[in-house]
């Protein structure tokens, strides 16, 4: 009997040349951990709003955090498509991000809707380089699951913006 060798068992066939594959998934999977923080961070807000505007602020930020908690298993289940290994545990997570934590016992809400805005619009442009890193590795599937995902950030990005604006 054959000994199964553990790197064979999580190898996934794939046409993709290696080395682009891996930088593929290593971009994926920054993005995951970005997602993941940033989910974190919109339900973090979310729980913790208050003030004249609760009710639309509260609903608005549950509805971008299930968005954003959408694309994490699309995009882990695609690093593993490719033969890449994606997040492991809340430490990977950590190590990967790049969205900031905020673990102030008070933020106001419009300094929530302004820090969350800004993490928005850094995950576009984060997604945008991983979508180059698809393109040169030819990576169509991933380029474009990237483009839906981009559009909703900006999206996000948007309605924070607006909601935020003093037109008084």
């Amino acid at each position: 009997m054959k000994a199964i060798n553990q790197v064979d068992v999580l190898d996934t066939p794939n046409d993709l040349e290696e080395k682009g594959r891996e930088k593929v998934a290593e971009s994926l999977n920054r993005l995951v951990a970005d997602a993941f923080a940033l989910y974190i961070k919109t339900k973090n807000y979310h729980w913790h709003m208050s003030g004249r505007h609760f009710r639309d602020y509260h609903l608005l930020l549950d509805e971008q955090a299930e968005q954003i908690f959408a694309t994490i298993d699309p995009l882990a289940e695609r690093v593993r498509k490719i033969g890449g290994n994606t997040i492991r545990s809340i430490a990977h997570i950590a190590q990967l991000q790049r969205v900031k934590d905020n673990d102030e016992d008070f933020v106001s809400p419009l300094d929530m809707l302004k820090d969350l805005e800004i993490e928005n619009k850094k995950m576009a442009k984060n997604m945008r380089d991983a979508h180059k890193i698809c393109d040169d590795a030819e990576d169509v599937a991933s380029a474009s699951l990237l483009e839906n995902y981009i559009d909703e950030t900006e999206r996000r990005t948007w309605f924070l913006f607006e909601t935020s604006r003093d037109l008084s």
